[in-house]
């Protein structure tokens, strides 16, 4: 049996982990991946084969862990040089440093930064006549800024009442295990999504000047998917129902207890605060217990980002009628039953890592 290389207890197997999560360093990520791997059992030769360097180079790395600790790790050519040869920056470090806390609020014409109004700022700074359009958007990347869509964030949503729904999600899947020693308690979050024949329009890959079309006729006739989510595996279950009311919901909860075999296990179904979900109506099958959401709390539904990959059949479609609708979606909810890495990716959030 091979002999595992010795590694300093500076760090416990978890830092270690967290510390080549974490890295926004190539070259310090990769080191602490190796470090990780070694605190798992892993030798030095299979470490440094799974994370893709030179054996030589991974003792070395080994050695200066050893002796320096985290100093050891660090990326020393990472290290800012000073300016050799060539043409100087455009902006000094202090001016770099003036132009990230400029960013933080809106352009001087009231609206979003972009890649040529940063080169405008850089203009007027400098007092130069010409910066190019791409240098702006050099700049905002050099400071590590991306373009992203804001996440939206209800203005009625409690802060406190969604982080106490964090902490006490665990506590209450903990207290039905007790419940239930012999029995396997399964954690799902259910949704609903409506779709129909008013058209569904995204941006799509398409031959650099030619732009898309898509056949549009506004129709307003739907079709309601509901859809449940096991974030732990990436398991889902897809109901296609013409209604959303207490009579259509109990049913769908009927087949529900049958597919997931709700007769030999126990089942936690999380959901949001919908007037039929709540009515004293619903015939909740034995066996399931129902946690709800709190109120105006989107973000905190798995469920929630399945509806872009139920959708996308549909993108830039024409369907005459909902029957045709109904169709592909039969089809597409077959497909997203097998998605189920994909979908565990989506669904599976940091705080629900207890499960």
């Amino acid at each position: 049996m091979p002999k595992k290389a010795y590694l300093a207890p500076y760090l416990s197997s978890h830092e270690l982990k967290r510390k080549y999560l974490k890295s926004q360093d190539s070259v310090e990520s990769r080191r602490w991946h190796l470090l990780w791997k070694l605190s798992q059992g892993w030798t030095l030769k299979n470490s440094a084969i799974a994370v893709g360097i030179n054996y030589d180079y991974g003792k070395e790395i080994l050695k200066k862990y050893n002796t320096l600790g985290e100093e050891g790790i660090k990326n020393l050519k990472n290290k800012k040089l000073r300016h050799r040869g060539g043409k100087k920056p455009l902006l000094t470090e202090k001016q770099v440093e003036k132009l990230a806390e400029r960013i933080k609020s809106r352009p001087t014409d009231g609206g979003i930064w972009t890649g040529p109004k940063v080169a405008r700022w850089i203009e007027k700074e400098n007092c130069v006549e010409k910066v190019w359009d791409q240098r702006g958007w050099d700049y905002l990347k050099k400071l590590r800024y991306s373009c992203q869509s804001p996440r939206p964030k209800h203005k009625k949503g409690d802060p406190t009442e969604q982080e106490e729904f964090r902490q006490n999600l665990p506590l209450k899947v903990q207290e039905l295990k007790k419940q239930y020693p012999s029995h396997q308690v399964d954690v799902w979050f259910f949704d609903e999504h409506r779709v129909g024949l008013k058209p569904i329009i995204r941006k799509v890959w398409s031959p650099i000047g030619e732009r898309p079309t898509a056949i549009v006729s506004h129709r307003y006739e739907w079709l309601y998917v509901y859809g449940f989510v096991k974030p732990l595996t990436g398991e889902t279950l897809w109901y296609l129902i013409p209604r959303v009311n207490t009579k259509w919901l109990n049913l769908v909860y009927e087949h529900f207890a049958r597919d997931v075999e709700l007769s030999e296990k126990k089942v936690l179904l999380i959901e949001d605060n919908a007037g039929w979900h709540r009515s004293q109506k619903v015939k909740t099958p034995e066996g399931m217990t129902i946690e709800y959401l709190p109120a105006y709390s989107p973000e905190l539904q798995p469920a929630e980002r399945l509806w872009t990959l139920v959708d996308e059949p549909l993108v830039n479609e024409y369907f005459e009628t909902i029957d045709e609708i109904e169709e592909v979606l039969l089809n597409r909810c077959n497909i997203l039953r097998e998605m189920k890495e994909e979908i565990k990716n989506l669904t599976y959030y940091h705080w629900l890592n207890f499960l």
